[in-house]
């Protein structure tokens, strides 16, 4: 299932955050050798995970990550900002209608459908925040998965070549990539709102029935 969980409520699911910060040292420190900061417990995390942002989650059967993404509104710091806006030609990316997208990590062995149900979450968090936009800075890679979700960025800056590649962009979910995207995850629109308003309101009686795991 997804999960939407904000930086202050990680405590709350201690397995899901300790197997996403260790999936993410993982994926950005030993495979993709990125310059990211392991601690002593293993987890990779960055001055941005304390600035309370909202994660998006998929949680395996077993309570493990399976994959994620965080997302800080563009008011405030913002990674593009501060380390990236030599790609911009130094405009700042600031609206109230943009946030920005980091980390799209997938646990070791996770399928195209860990990464259909990022994009899900993404769009279900573009449309309950009434936002216009993602902004991100990608690798080839990161293109590659967006292109196949049908949701291709909009690339406005870049710099290298092939692998060594990296640009920034504009993304949005249209309404024309959610049949796909709901198709590669299995699941209907409705379980998929679900998901949405247990985490944001759990309290609600009337999510109590929205099923968990599909």
């Amino acid at each position: 299932m997804l999960r939407y969980i904000h930086g202050k409520e990680l405590a709350r699911f201690p397995v899901l955050r300790d197997t996403m910060f260790r999936d993410r040292a993982e994926q950005f420190s030993r495979r993709l050798k990125w310059d990211v900061s392991v601690n002593a417990m293993g987890h990779e995390r960055d001055e941005y995970d304390d600035l309370n942002p909202l994660y998006v989650i998929w949680q395996n059967s077993n309570g493990t990550h399976g994959g994620s993404m965080r997302f800080l509104p563009t008011l405030g710091r913002a990674m593009v900002n501060e380390h990236f806006s030599h790609l911009t030609d130094g405009v700042r990316i600031q609206s109230p209608l943009i946030w920005e997208c980091t980390r799209f990590c997938l646990s070791p062995g996770a399928g195209r459908r860990v990464s259909a149900a990022l994009v899900l979450g993404a769009g279900e968090v573009m449309e309950n925040f009434h936002l216009s936009h993602f902004v991100g800075v990608f690798d080839p890679r990161m293109e590659r998965i967006y292109r196949l979700m049908g949701v291709a960025p909009d690339v406005i800056g870049s710099t290298g070549a092939g692998a060594e590649k990296i640009g920034v962009g504009l993304w949005e979910m249209k309404q024309s990539a959610w049949p796909s995207v709901l198709k590669k995850v299995g699941v209907s629109r409705e379980i998929s709102a679900g998901w949405f308003r247990v985490s944001i309101a759990p309290t609600r009686r009337r999510d109590l029935d929205v099923p968990q795991y599909a």
